[in-house]
């Protein structure tokens, strides 16, 4: 494993800590679910941190993950025929990296609608974008940006159970992944389903949103995106680029 971008900031000592952590729960896991052997380091330390360096509560967390791969994701991946009526909506969006190289999703929330497929089609539909993200990572990289776009959002594009579905898959299957989401231009109903979401989602989640002020809206993103690298409607110099065809 490769800490070498981490160790000027992080100690000696939780270095070794967690080299010997996911050695522990390498064994672990690997006597439940042989297949984890082809599994690297790095995955290990997003679960053992997603559950504060608890390696039983790491490993039962990464089991859970891999049964969940095995059922919901037989062939590894999605493809563009499996997630069509989602990719119909062009909602989601895949263009330029933040000040540390992390990939930029724009998600256009007023473009959702609750359509046929249902459900289960919306959670292939994250997987198939998590990975058209994970493809776009610098090596040494593992987290990515998203900016929830809530302009022109209606109760017509409310869909709870969506909602509900994406926090676990964040949450559950792709920890330590998300570095931060920017929730722009929320309109005040939306708060009415936000109250419904915000129980379900846990607290290291809860720390990576953030409301953003129309007023502060480009500044807040400077903050962390080069003008370069900002989507146009945000003031900055890139188009948005679809995300399957990114």
């Amino acid at each position: 494993m490769d800490y070498s971008k981490e160790t000027g900031e992080e100690s000696l000592e939780s270095y070794e800590m967690e080299k010997t952590k996911i050695s522990l729960m390498r064994i672990l896991v690997e006597k439940q679910d042989p297949s984890s052997k082809e599994v690297d380091d790095l995955t290990f330390r997003r679960f053992l941190r997603a559950r504060d360096l608890d390696v039983q509560k790491a490993s039962a967390m990464f089991l859970k993950y891999l049964k969940w791969k095995r059922n919901f994701v037989p062939n590894g991946c999605f493809s563009p025929s499996e997630v069509t009526h989602e990719i119909e909506q062009n909602k989601m969006f895949l263009q330029g990296s933040d000040k540390k190289g992390r990939p930029i999703s724009v998600l256009l929330a007023a473009k959702h609608f609750q359509r046929k497929g249902g459900v289960e089609e919306f959670k292939r539909f994250i997987v198939f974008s998590f990975d058209k993200i994970f493809e776009r990572m610098p090596p040494g990289q593992e987290k990515f940006i998203v900016i929830g776009d809530l302009e022109g959002w209606g109760y017509a594009n409310s869909d709870i159970r969506a909602y509900l579905a994406a926090t676990s898959l964040v949450q559950d299957y792709y920890p330590e992944r998300l570095e931060k989401m920017f929730i722009v231009h929320a309109p005040y109903i939306f708060m009415t389903a936000w109250k419904v979401v915000y129980p379900f989602i846990d607290d290291k989640t809860r720390k990576k949103i953030v409301f953003v002020d129309n007023k502060t809206l480009k500044s807040t993103l400077l903050e962390e995106i080069d003008e370069s690298q900002l989507p146009e409607t945000y003031g900055g110099k890139l188009p948005l680029v679809s995300i399957h065809d990114s």
